[in-house]
């Protein structure tokens, strides 16, 4: 018989996570019999404690001053700064005053992440914070829960205030108010520094970066962690954390794709990390088209889902650069996805196996960043997802194939050629050295300025020397 369990969530804010407290909260864990951890959506830490454990694991992490958590955690593109992106002037700084900033718990799902960067959902929170060109001024998009759409703040707003925005907006959202509604009461009762909002934001087309093994960066390394089945086991990251105290690596990082990230890892010290790696028979080479995957936190269903279309994609051969998908069992906004797989509602059989459906969506013009979703197929089987996914892909590409990236090009090289006059060859005897400019001409021959060689008549000579046309030749 299976034994009972809690889950317990930890927030770690921006995804940034310190291994000295993570250790100690892992060791609480297996002091109360836990052995695996999960990474959610949102960069925070799931922890299944088995049932008769579960009090004594509340006490000792309230004695030890850690928290935990019922709220969502805010979630950065921190980690990427560096690594696969680096903006104008968001830095590592920054993103940590802001968050120092924070004198209150939110209680809605807060985004605040460089424009210029793919790796993190810019608009899954219902506050989200991009920045601007400006320095310190900041983009404001919000959604209210259970929504899809969105709503651009008519102002940018500077960097020590969005704290105090983050906080009014969510008192307003709870008290039931339209976004217009939210920005006048907000424009009238409060004081904070804005310019105004000139421009639409400015993204890059998405493609998620390879997030696994070991990287190259400057003259460190950066370890990128990913699993399968979402699990960690305890015994694996204990070691992790000791590492990282030992070679004074002071945070690691979680992503919204439920992986690790370690970065600055001294060369020197690479083989500890080879070694942990190989110990606990960890992974670190999936394929492309099995990391670009979101899947709801603790959803065994979903996961199973993805696994299924995913080697229908190692059947098929299929290529997902450029894509991203989401299983949307529960929630149906609450995903990161240009393709969307959506669980209908159960249907009542004594056989659910062959009456289970689903729906095939797709964002507008396959853009990772839209949240108005286009419907594609509905009520599909299982087992005619994987087809109807990769005719889906193949559309994606088809449409990217309109403009002719490579024509275009072509074209564009032969007109620059064309508008560069081109170089005059020049001609020199080879006995004395004369030169012969087309562009001069020779007068004393009566050749006119202009006249290329090829047009010069047959008794030509050079004018010095009297050598033949034949002993005249092009030189570079």
């Amino acid at each position: 018989m299976t034994k009972r369990s809690k889950i317990f969530t930890f927030n770690f804010m921006g995804g940034i996570i310190a291994p000295g407290p993570l250790l100690q909260l892992l060791n609480i864990a297996t002091d109360c019999r836990a052995t695996k951890i999960r990474l959610g959506l949102r960069q925070q830490l799931i922890i299944e404690i088995p049932e008769d454990h579960a009090a004594r694991f509340v006490k000792t992490c309230t004695q030890q001053d850690i928290q935990l958590s019922a709220t969502p955690n805010l979630v950065s593109s921190y980690f990427a700064d560096g690594l696969v992106s680096q903006s104008s002037w968001l830095s590592e700084g920054i993103y940590k005053d802001i968050f120092s900033l924070f004198d209150y718990t939110p209680t809605l799902k807060i985004n605040i992440c460089d424009s210029q960067q793919t790796f993190v959902p810019l608009f899954t929170g219902h506050i989200n914070w991009i920045i601007s060109p400006g320095k310190h001024f900041w983009h404001l998009y919000l959604r209210l829960p259970g929504t899809s759409r969105l709503y651009a703040w008519p102002e940018l707003v500077y960097t020590t205030h969005i704290p105090l925005l983050s906080k009014a907006v969510e008192t307003h959202m709870q008290k039931g108010c339209s976004l217009e509604e939210i920005y006048l009461l907000i424009r009238q009762n409060y004081t904070y520094i804005s310019q105004p909002r000139e421009e639409e934001l400015n993204l890059p087309a998405f493609h998620l970066p390879y997030y696994e093994g070991f990287n190259k960066a400057n003259d460190a390394y950066w370890l990128g962690i990913y699993r399968r089945d979402e699990i960690f086991p305890i015994a694996f990251l204990k070691e992790i954390c000791t590492i990282c105290l030992e070679t004074h690596i002071g945070q690691l990082y979680a992503t919204p794709w439920k992986s690790i990230i370690i970065k600055n890892i001294n060369p020197v010290h690479r083989s500890l990390w080879d070694y942990i790696l190989g110990k606990h028979g960890i992974n670190v080479r999936h394929a492309a088209n099995e990391l670009n995957w979101q899947v709801e936190d603790n959803c065994e269903d979903g996961l199973i889902l993805k696994r299924h279309i995913i080697r229908y994609f190692d059947k098929a051969d299929t290529r997902t650069y450029g894509l991203c998908f989401s299983v949307r069992i529960k929630k149906p906004e609450s995903l990161f996805g240009s393709i969307v797989v959506r669980r209908q509602g159960n249907r009542q059989s004594s056989d659910l196996k062959y009456l289970q459906r689903y729906d095939i969506l797709h964002t507008s013009n396959f853009d990772a960043n839209n949240t108005q979703l286009v419907l594609f197929r509905e009520g599909v089987t299982k087992e005619q997802l994987g087809p109807y996914i990769v005719a889906l892909c193949r559309q994606f590409y088809e449409l990217r194939s309109n403009q002719d990236i490579l024509s275009d090009y072509l074209a564009a090289q032969q007109l620059a050629t064309v508008a560069t006059p081109a170089l005059q060859a020049a001609f020199q005897c080879r006995d004395c050295f004369t030169v012969y400019d087309p562009e001069v001409g020779d007068s004393t021959q009566g050749i006119a300025p202009g006249t290329e060689f090829s047009e010069l008549p047959e008794d030509y000579c050079c004018a010095v020397c009297g050598a033949s046309l034949s002993n005249i030749i092009p030189v570079p």
